[in-house]
């Protein structure tokens, strides 16, 4: 499993956001407050609250995709 504290500050960030996260085939959720999304849905991401952090959880068990995946967010860190 990883977790992380992820900043998503643009449409455009959230864009390439879904994409990297669509690339996987596990789950991955955000959660701001009291929601909880898919991190793979755009209208799920613009239902929260984008001025705060957003926790981030993806429920992967292989460590070769954990570190791909841990990569590929690295940018969206808060």
């Amino acid at each position: 499993m990883v977790t992380a504290s992820i900043r998503l500050y643009t449409i455009s960030d959230i864009r390439d956001f879904v994409n990297i996260a669509s690339k996987y085939d596990f789950d991955i959720d955000l959660k701001s407050g009291r929601y909880v999304v898919d991190a793979k849905s755009i209208m799920g991401i613009f239902s929260l609250d984008l001025m705060s952090p957003i926790e981030l959880t993806a429920h992967v068990t292989d460590e070769a995709e954990k570190a791909a995946f841990e990569a590929d967010i690295k940018r969206f860190c808060a």
